[in-house]
């Protein structure tokens, strides 16, 4: 029998919610992101684990009554509408009813069961499977470690940086987290605490900490004597010993708090899910895909789960080959954006890797037409201390060397704190930014957002982006040579002085993104909104077209579809 594969799918659309900008929306302004995201999730895994057995589980109660009654701060801090006790965020709801459309459409059997949440469906399919069945559950929750089992065939699937999913079985436990298996992991996380679910676990005992304890003692019941006996070893030092005494409580109820239920009749879903293909109704899955802006997600999850894939709509069939969506560049119906403030944006930083560099320059230009000439009408510019010595390769492109950074720059925080302060002004005026690969820039600002810990994330207040290697690569797919900011603005006319440097190089983007309006209606008339939205659909039709290239080359690789931003884990 072929893998089954559960996911926890409240996760999943939440991770597609916060990852993917709120101007993804249908054309009735409904959003949308999380839904596209979901279904491309789920279609990937299809085709990467080679199943169709799929099962969504669902919190059929984010905070169920037998939890809160242990634990009545359980999940507490975030419950968002104190009237109705949801935790949804508004731009969220309408998307809840379309995802469980979707699945219906697509076949996929939905488990929900009262006063559960999806974690306790998860732990009935893991005790429920026979021993030579083989479960793939899908969930960035580390919770869910909990549900790996030494006579089982289990894998928990989460999630990796550049859109990939990483297997962590029982065996990797030990490695990962210094603890041997699921249970103990549980009573790690009971004893270290988790913020976000209102477990408060035992102050100056960290994750490490918790794991030297346990696996020093063999479990918690022995640890929490040892603890009473005045016992040293271990890490167990009377500080340690005291504090755990004095929150024994708290953490015997996180724990109970955090065992999954394993009763839940899941076996006959199990079922139902070998059955996708046969219950897919496919023309009506693309017909909802058209309806609420996701068409690529659709189709995309009709040909990883049907058993025909009918071509999107304004999709060509193979083929009908690459030239006619070339060709075929949609019909927008304004607002256009042309009419709100353009503004160009480009950072420079220590390295090339988006998800580990450091910002050193950035800087934003407003761009207009003055006496029919593309100018600057307002700069923002900034200079980082990167608080690491710069490489000499990064140095060498932009010409910002350590010692100068360190002595001019400002403080990080406050650059990046500033950066995304200008793009969320620009987004309240209802402005647009461009950029080249932009992509880039908007994951470094939001890496490097994570590090510092700032609140706001760059997801929640983008404008529409425009990034002019996707729609250069849309526009003209088949002009031989490179694609850089230099190649592209020989291509459309456009001069650039002083390479590299991020004022420069933002205002070049502007020029460029004018270039390709005066030149292609289509370009021209779309709003900031809907061409964000088409390119979203063309980056990932671009990486997809990528791969099959490489693949008739011989050569196998994974190109990273995410946009305007990587999906950091």
């Amino acid at each position: 029998m072929s893998r089954l594969v559960v996911l926890d799918t409240p996760a999943l659309y939440y991770r597609s919610f916060y990852a993917l900008p709120s101007s993804i929306t249908a054309s009735d302004g409904t959003p949308v992101g999380a839904l596209r995201g979901l279904l491309d999730t789920i279609a990937g895994l299809a085709e990467d684990l080679a199943t169709t057995r799929i099962v969504a589980a669902m919190d059929g109660d984010w905070r169920p009554s037998f939890r809160t009654a242990i634990l009545p701060e359980y999940k507490a801090q975030r419950v968002q509408d104190e009237e109705t006790g949801s935790e949804t965020p508004d731009d969220l709801k309408p998307q809840i009813p379309l995802i469980r459309e979707a699945l219906r459409l697509a076949g996929v059997p939905v488990l929900e069961i009262p006063d559960t949440e999806a974690d306790d469906i998860i732990g009935s399919f893991a005790a429920q499977m026979g021993p030579d069945d083989e479960l793939v559950v899908v969930s960035p929750d580390r919770d869910l470690i909990s549900v790996l089992r030494a006579d089982r065939r289990i894998q928990l699937h989460r999630p990796r940086p550049k859109g990939q999913w990483a297997p962590l079985t029982y065996a990797d436990v030990p490695a990962e987290y210094g603890v041997k298996g699921g249970e103990p992991y549980r009573q790690m996380a009971a004893l270290r605490g988790d913020p976000s679910d209102g477990l408060a676990g035992v102050p100056g005992i960290g994750e490490k900490t918790a794991a030297k304890l346990l696996t020093g003692y063999g479990g918690l019941d022995e640890l929490f004597r040892a603890a009473y006996s005045g016992a040293k070893d271990h890490g167990l030092s009377p500080k340690r010993a005291a504090a755990l005494i004095e929150h024994e409580d708290a953490v015997r109820r996180a724990e109970e708090v955090m065992t999954v239920l394993q009763d839940i009749d899941v076996l006959p879903a199990a079922g139902d899910a070998a059955g996708v293909p046969q219950r897919m109704n496919s023309e009506a899955l693309i017909a909802f895909g058209a309806r609420w802006g996701a068409e690529r997600a659709t189709a995309r999850l009709v040909r990883a789960l049907g058993d025909e894939a009918p071509p999107a709509p304004d999709e060509p069939s193979p083929a009908a080959g690459r030239q006619s969506r070339r060709d075929q560049l949609p019909e927008f119906a304004g607002p256009s954006w042309t009419t709100a403030e353009l503004w160009g944006f480009d950072l420079e930083t220590t390295g090339l890797d988006p998800q580990t560099v450091h910002v050193v320059t950035a800087a934003c230009v407003r761009l207009g037409r003055v006496d029919g000439c593309i100018q600057p009408l307002e700069i923002r510019t900034w200079l980082a201390d990167p608080g690491i010595e710069i490489p000499e390769a990064a140095s060498s492109v932009h010409g910002i060397a350590s010692d100068y950074a360190h002595k001019h720059g400002a403080d990080r925080t406050a650059v990046v704190t500033e950066v995304i302060a200008c793009l969320d002004s620009i987004r309240r005026r209802g402005g647009c930014v461009v950029g080249h690969n932009i992509v880039y820039d908007l994951t470094v600002l939001e890496a490097e957002r994570r590090r510092l810990g700032l609140s706001t994330a760059v997801a929640d207040v983008l404008p529409p982006i425009f990034d002019t290697l996707v729609l250069d690569r849309e526009i003209d797919r088949f002009r031989r040579g490179k694609r850089t900011l230099s190649d592209l603005c020989a291509a459309w006319g456009v001069e650039l002085d002083n390479h590299h440097d991020a004022l420069a190089d933002a205002a070049a983007a502007g020029c460029i993104l004018w270039a390709m309006a005066d030149k292609h209606e289509a370009i021209a008339k779309g709003s900031g909104a809907q061409l964000h939205a088409a390119q979203i659909e063309w980056k990932r039709a671009q990486a997809a077209d990528l791969e099959e290239f490489l693949r008739s080359k011989g050569r196998r690789a994974t190109i990273n579809p995410d946009w305007p931003l990587e999906i950091l884990s």
